[in-house]
């Protein structure tokens, strides 16, 4: 009898702690949890590698730093958005942290979850993300919100809630974050009265009325006949990266950049070849016949502000923007590299990671400016290819949801790739091919570290074991990795016609079948991505940041 009790006992019990665990999914628990150690802390915070975002501003006039000013002020309003949106209101979650260590961290990620390791929770009483975060009910399932009647459900621009009687709606995020936004186009609005330059005068007041409607096409058009301001801006809910549960809705984020001319000047040759790269993709001709806009915009820039989404996490270092596929396909987009945040990324974690695992043969070509041609190729890819399937499906980005961005982020790497050996054989692009392969191989090993939750981490782990599969690489007995020249070009190319024609077709379920299958690191690849993380080079880096660091 009494050994009856105990177990009926110890299933209660269970059972109680199965509730409790479900109720407090994406909560935290009222009852106070014991804290991380502050060795357990550190260690996490070796992860990332501090950078300071500053710029030479001594050419800007006294109207355009008071302009600067204004710019911090609107992207904090993003950054203060996207933390609702990612796990709720910034002060209410962070004034439940009491450690130092660990709040640190959980301002890097947004939240309680490891961004750059598959989405974990680290702060105790936290349970796993939701998929959708906070861009829909938590408890809405797949099924309800297919059956749910609204024509903007699938809008980038609205958030998913329940109404008084708990059926679901949607409501525009200027109506959602209404204090918040108009807040934000106000300080768009008076920075367009300290603009100097034309161009960016007229985008901050267009992208201020963009804010308040949700409307961005006038302001992305605008943004892209920008070439010649000194300063420049890119706020607003862009990526969508975070809804993870559809890839719908984009997340509210900034940039404030500041441009090198003469890094520019460098780069502006290269857009006039994008048509023609796209004319000669090696795919049949029906996934190339869309013609990419004209307007691409190469320039280099040093960042100086991250806020919101693009600050999460693992940084980004180029971009490639607007994503509107009817700007694209119109005008074009405009490929922004970021030179400071690319160049710490090559310093602080690029080159150690390749003492560790590149052949030491092959180090030698392990160089900045193939990174910086690698990623801003990558920046190019993202123009081609095919924005609306051949199928009749639809847009791309709609048609294969939540793997989207991965399919995505692996195309513009591997077409980046080919777009190198094409203008370096036509003479127009001078490198030594050797040097941006091995670059490319050891950026692999440097992405996959992101985990299978960032789409940059999902697109290199396909890749990589592509690239084991056609033998692109050997693995050599001491660890380290020696890139097959010949193979790695044929694997590219071949790859290349794999995610041009998963895209083209709108293949959804062959684009699900391959990361289910391939997007997982190897045990033999985890063992020296293990011994990189113990030796203690960072997975990413963040900054030191602001107008106080750039003397305003």
């Amino acid at each position: 009898m009494k050994r009856k009790i105990i177990i009926i006992g110890l299933a209660l019990f269970m059972a109680i702690n199965l509730i409790s665990c479900k109720s407090g999914e994406n909560k935290k628990e009222t009852k106070k949890q014991p804290q991380k150690t502050e060795k357990q802390e550190k260690y996490k915070m070796k992860k990332y590698a501090k950078v300071k975002l500053t710029a030479d501003i001594s050419g800007l006039s006294d109207n355009q730093k008071e302009m600067l000013k204004l710019l911090f002020k609107a992207a904090d309003i993003m950054d203060e958005i996207f933390w609702q949106e990612n796990v709720g209101p910034k002060d209410e979650f962070l004034s439940s942290i009491h450690d130092k260590e660990l709040k640190q961290y959980a301002e890097i990620n947004y939240g309680p979850w490891d961004e750059l390791n598959d989405l974990k929770p680290f702060i105790p009483g936290w349970g796993p993300k939701p998929k959708g975060a906070n861009f829909y009910p938590h408890d809405m399932t797949v099924k309800e919100f297919e059956k749910f009647n609204s024509p903007d459900k699938t809008s980038q621009y609205t958030m998913i809630v329940r109404n008084s009687q708990g059926a679901l709606q949607s409501v525009w995020y200027h109506e959602y974050f209404k204090k918040e936004i108009e807040t934000a186009a106000n300080l768009l609005d008076k920075a367009a009265e300290l603009a100097e330059n034309p161009g960016f005068k007229k985008y901050l007041k267009l992208r201020a009325e963009a804010l308040r409607t949700d409307d961005y096409y006038k302001s992305d058009m605008a943004w892209l006949d920008m070439n010649n301001n000194k300063v420049d801006l890119v706020i607003g809910p862009i990526e969508n990266y975070t809804d993870q549960l559809f890839g719908y809705k984009a997340a509210h984020e900034s940039f404030i950049l500041i441009k090198d001319i003469e890094w520019s000047k460098k780069l502006a040759k290269y857009a006039k070849f994008l048509p023609r790269m796209q004319k000669e993709l090696p795919v049949p001709e029906k996934y190339k016949k869309e013609k990419p806009g004209s307007k691409a915009d190469l320039n280099a820039y040093d960042v100086v502000y991250y806020a919101g989404d693009c600050n999460m996490g693992g940084k980004t270092i180029a971009i490639n923007l607007p994503n509107d596929e009817r700007v694209q396909l119109k005008k074009g987009t405009r490929k922004l590299q970021l030179k400071n945040a690319m160049k710490a990324k090559f310093d602080e974690i690029l080159v150690p990671i390749s003492n560790v695992l590149i052949s030491p043969d092959q180090r030698k070509y392990i160089t900045f400016n193939a990174f910086f041609a690698n990623t801003m190729f990558h920046e190019v890819a993202h123009g081609m290819g095919i924005k609306n399937t051949i199928t009749g499906k639809g847009p791309v980005r709609k048609v294969l949801k939540e793997k989207f961005s991965a399919i995505e982020e692996g195309k513009a790497d591997i077409l980046g790739l080919y777009i190198i050996d094409k203008l370096a054989k036509m003479g127009e692009f001078k490198t030594d091919l050797k040097e941006n392969y091995v670059t490319f191989m050891a950026g692999i090993f440097r992405s996959v570290r992101f985990g299978a939750s960032s789409a940059h981490g999902m697109a290199n782990m396909l890749r990589f074991n592509f690239f084991l599969k056609k033998g692109a690489f050997t693995r050599n007995a001491d660890g380290t990795y020696s890139v097959n020249f010949d193979k790695m070009k044929q694997a590219s190319e071949e790859l290349t016609r794999k995610i041009l024609k998963i895209q083209g077709d709108g293949d959804y379920e062959a684009a699900k079948q391959w990361i289910e299958e391939d997007g997982k690191i190897p045990a033999t690849l985890q063992k020296d991505l293990d011994k990189v993380n113990n030796m203690g080079i960072p997975v990413d880096i963040y900054f030191e940041q602001g107008p106080e660091v750039l003397g305003l």
